[in-house]
């Protein structure tokens, strides 16, 4: 019986595991191609791009949960600086 809920739990958080998003020092590149792909990878899906103080902000959007983000990248090194809640 306990060997059955554990399985259960672990099937049951999988798809959690994958859809994890972008954090503060992931790089994810300097052009918007590898940008969008390397963050749509981690959960977020890009709907557009700005410029904005200097650097890229990635406007997009939770995959697991459909929540609006604001990615910030360095437009040097491609990592990302700061995650803002759209809301």
């Amino acid at each position: 019986m306990k060997f059955e809920f554990i399985l259960a739990a672990t099937i049951v958080a999988m798809p959690l595991a994958g859809a994890a998003m972008p954090k503060v020092g992931d790089v994810v590149g300097t052009s918007p191609d590898e940008a969008s792909l390397a963050l749509e990878k981690a959960g977020c899906k890009v709907d557009a791009y700005e410029a904005e103080d200097g650097k890229v902000e990635a406007k997009c959007t939770e995959t697991a949960s459909g929540k609006a983000w604001e990615v910030y990248i360095d437009s040097k090194t491609g990592a990302v600086v700061k995650i803002k809640d759209n809301d």
